[in-house]
């Protein structure tokens, strides 16, 4: 048994290696992607272009106006003259967020109304109006403050103007809040998925497509000395993969490593269970390899979306949330990042780990019974 699928293994990496098209599909894509992920997709929000108009032109306007200048997330590059102008900058996305200082500013702040402020901001992208209206506000918090304490020291009360709650943010394992931490742990997950996923699609259906199919079916090989034979060449590489994406991410990005490479590699290996049975699944419903490059495609977006790498999983609707119980990616991501970032081991993954397993049995079970079908 184990000496024929040691034949088709041979086999399979011999085609792969004669397949210069292949040999480039595992090699660069992949590479491409971690690279562009990891320096194009930032969700580090700072420089934002910002234009003050300020109609009151008073001291008190052009000192928080000099706040927002002095300040690493905000680049003022317009000061506009009237309504008209504003809009045109942001209609044309050369401005993102406008300070809107009313000619009456200082004269309420100095009389002791509430001074009127608007903060106007270009909410095409929602979630980054949102963090941006949080950074402005704490500018705001912070000038108010500094206002009111002027103001006790014109009544001559020399008292300090403290706020009764201190904050002291910590951010646990990712101190500067760099999104690459996050994100490019992540990518590692998704050409994992994208390599063994779309490999193990091509297997069968090449042999089908070149009319070598009808020659393996009258051999003594049996349907799963065949599918072994076919699966375990592309989970070698895929683990390959996992190497080669690691080691980019470790000296080229500098994301820390600080969990354990056998939790890593079991975490992969339970991966590639699911990702490998659905290739197969896929294998045996398509007849030629661009319909399995099709379906394989139609897959993997879905499962990128619905695995809270990208979109957060508690802000989809409850219907797609238990949806993701479904996707092994979601699991993945979580194993992947947490092993990176916090280096935790099978005693917080093991939910995660038994969960794959769970899944990549159920789907191989199914690919082996359709193809089984297939045959018959």
């Amino acid at each position: 048994m184990w000496r024929r699928i040691w034949q088709i293994i041979i086999k399979e990496f011999i085609q792969v290696w004669r397949d210069k098209k292949l040999r480039f599909f595992l090699i660069v894509p992949p590479i491409v992607q971690i690279l562009s992920y990891g320096y194009a997709i930032n969700f580090d929000i700072t420089n934002v272009a910002t234009a003050i108009y300020d109609e009151d032109r008073s001291q008190e306007s052009r000192g928080l106006a000099d706040r927002f200048r002095s300040n690493r997330y905000f680049n003022v590059s317009h000061f506009i003259r009237d309504q008209k102008e504003m809009k045109d900058l942001i209609d044309r996305s050369q401005v993102t967020f406008v300070v809107h200082l009313p000619w009456d500013f200082s004269q309420k702040l100095k009389a002791g109304h509430g001074a009127p402020l608007q903060f106007i901001t270009d909410a095409t992208d929602s979630n980054a109006a949102q963090v941006v209206n949080r950074y402005a506000g704490t500018i705001l918090n912070d000038y108010t403050l500094d206002q009111m304490q002027a103001r006790l020291r014109i009544l001559g009360v020399r008292a300090k103007l403290e706020s009764p709650v201190t904050l002291e943010p910590r951010a646990a394992y990712n101190p500067n809040l760099l999104s690459r931490w996050s994100f490019v742990p992540g990518v590692i997950a998704m050409v994992v998925m994208l390599v063994s996923l779309m490999l193990t699609a091509l297997a069968v259906v090449r042999e089908r497509e070149i009319g070598t199919m009808e020659q393996i079916l009258v051999t003594p090989l049996r349907p799963v000395e065949f599918l072994l034979g076919k699966t375990i060449p592309f989970v070698i590489i895929s683990l390959l993969e996992v190497v080669m994406v690691t080691l980019i991410a470790v000296l080229w990005f500098e994301v820390p490593f600080r969990g354990s490479v056998v939790v890593l590699f079991l975490g992969t290996v339970s991966f590639l269970f699911n990702s490998v049975g659905l290739g197969l699944l896929i294998s045996t419903a398509s007849s030629t390899q661009q319909q399995a490059m099709m379906a394989g495609t139609f897959f993997l977006t879905p499962a990128i979306m619905m695995s809270g790498l990208i979109f957060p999983i508690n802000n989809m609707p409850p219907f797609f949330q238990y949806c993701t119980y479904l996707n092994p990616l979601r699991y993945f991501v979580i194993v992947v990042q947490d092993v990176f970032l916090k280096g935790v081991g099978l005693k917080v993954l093991w939910p995660q780990m038994a969960a794959l397993v769970g899944l990549g049995s159920a789907m191989l079970a199914l690919s082996v019974l359709r193809f089984r079908r297939t045959l018959a």
